[in-house]
């Protein structure tokens, strides 16, 4: 039953009442509050009328979602926390439109006097939230989602410092965020999620539990430290311009990485900026010893990178490392012809020891699941591939050349090797490659 159904009925009945008054699970949107869009601006006045009808205990979970047309006013919305947050409470949601960013800030104070210690999932979107020195009112949240919060990175980490019970943070679109520590007496958390802070420039962890990192944005200083049980990793590079450079050397070692995933994106020219250097990715194997599998993908409209089949005079570059003597499979989805992409498959090739699969697919999004498929990048239906564009078959055909030229001579005979090149339903063009040699 909606909610305001459920608010009319506790109006005429008093059994429903006296159940009302206690109901644990209060989610206000405008489907549960039986909202047409014409009747958008009656958000406040349902929200009040129902908590009007509720005890100030009982809340179990309490979730408020909606947008401007819904024209909240933050006193309104502080009075409704106010009354909802009581202890007990487990669970809450709060997701606001973009302009109450820094319009809203979220009352600490409503988690005071144990109201808050129930908590094991807070999830907040575009607000303001400032905890102070001190602040312990969270002990047993194991959740904690911020999206589009203003938040400094100490502010962070006086929210986290005694969330003893924490289990997973994920930190979305925060903009104030410079650096972000996390601290060993957090032996619990075990799964960190940064996405999109632009201006984030450190991101240190000494949780000694943590297993799984995934990263996207520009890049950053990643310490990990004590944080060596790291065993998933995936990583993505924003699509702001210029946002891509080379990947640093890693300081630290992540000695427990089995899984790696590496994402690049393009930027607003259609393609992964050009001076960025795929070789440098090595760095990221070198630093993981008992990595199994490596899997990057290549997203992009254009490829404009240096081709390997430009100037013959200069050779595939070399880098001294380590043997990546675990690692097995190794995947890279949107192969190109560029360059350094050639010479990260070759130096993958020398130091893979124990190498099993190679798969390099030459079409970005077409599935790995279908790579000998015939049709597998256009649906039956059309009779056309979904291409992005005319540049990117061209490039694909270019990079099955470089496989056929530069890699085919160095996989060894106990690898498998799968290649993902155009489909049949490509449209028919000529493609200018050097003379290769026959396989």
């Amino acid at each position: 039953m909606p909610l305001c159904d459920s608010a009319h009925s506790a109006c005429v009945s008093r059994t429903f009442l006296r159940s009302w008054r206690c109901h644990p699970k209060l989610i206000f949107t405008e489907e549960t509050l039986g909202l047409k869009r014409t009747e958008a601006r009656d958000f406040t006045s349902r929200v009040n009328q129902i908590l009007k009808n509720h005890s100030d205990t009982g809340v179990k979970i309490l979730e408020f979602v909606f947008d401007d047309r819904n024209n909240v006013n933050t006193c309104h919305l502080n009075s409704w926390l106010q009354k909802a947050v009581t202890p007990g409470i487990e669970k809450i949601t709060l997701f606001l439109p973009w302009r109450y960013r820094e319009e809203y800030n979220f009352p600490c104070s409503i988690l005071l006097d144990g109201r808050g210690n129930s908590i094991w999932y807070l999830d907040l979107t575009n607000c303001a939230f400032h905890p102070m020195v001190g602040f312990d009112c969270l002990r047993s949240l194991t959740k904690l989602r911020l999206y589009g919060v203003c938040i400094t990175g100490d502010e962070l980490g006086h929210l986290i410092s005694n969330c003893f019970a924490l289990e997973e943070l994920q930190v979305w679109c925060c903009m104030e965020l410079i650096c972000s520590t996390i601290p060993f007496w957090l032996q619990r958390l075990s799964c960190l999620t940064v996405s999109e802070c632009d201006m984030l420039r450190v991101i240190e962890s000494t949780a000694p539990n943590l297993t799984t990192l995934d990263f996207f944005g520009e890049p950053v200083q990643l310490v990990l430290r004590e944080s060596s049980k790291v065993k998933h990793l995936k990583v993505g590079y924003s699509y702001t311009p210029n946002a891509t450079v080379n990947t640093p050397m890693v300081a630290d070692k992540f000695l427990a990485i089995k899984h790696l995933n590496i994402h690049l994106g393009e930027d607003y020219d259609d393609a992964v900026t050009p001076t960025y250097d795929y070789l440098s990715l090595a760095s990221f194997l070198d630093a993981c010893p008992v990595l199994e599998s490596f899997n990057l993908s290549v997203d992009q409209s254009d490829m404009q990178h240096d081709s390997v089949f430009g100037d013959p005079s200069l050779g595939l570059r070399q880098i001294l490392q380590h043997k990546h003597e675990r690692l097995k499979k190794v995947q890279i989805i949107g192969f190109c012809s560029a360059k350094s992409m050639v010479e990260l498959t070759c130096d993958i090739l020398k130091n893979a020891t124990s190498l099993e699969s190679l798969t390099l697919d030459c079409i970005y999004g077409a599935g790995t699941g279908a790579i000998s498929d015939s049709v597998r990048c256009g649906p039956s239906r059309s009779g056309k591939c979904w291409i992005r564009s005319q540049a990117m078959i061209l490039e694909a055909h270019k990079a099955v050349g470089a496989i056929k030229r530069y890699i085919l001579e160095r996989v060894p005979p106990a690898v498998k090797l799968n290649v993902g090149g155009p489909c049949s339903r490509c449209q028919a063009m000529d493609v200018m490659l050097p003379q290769l040699s026959s396989v």
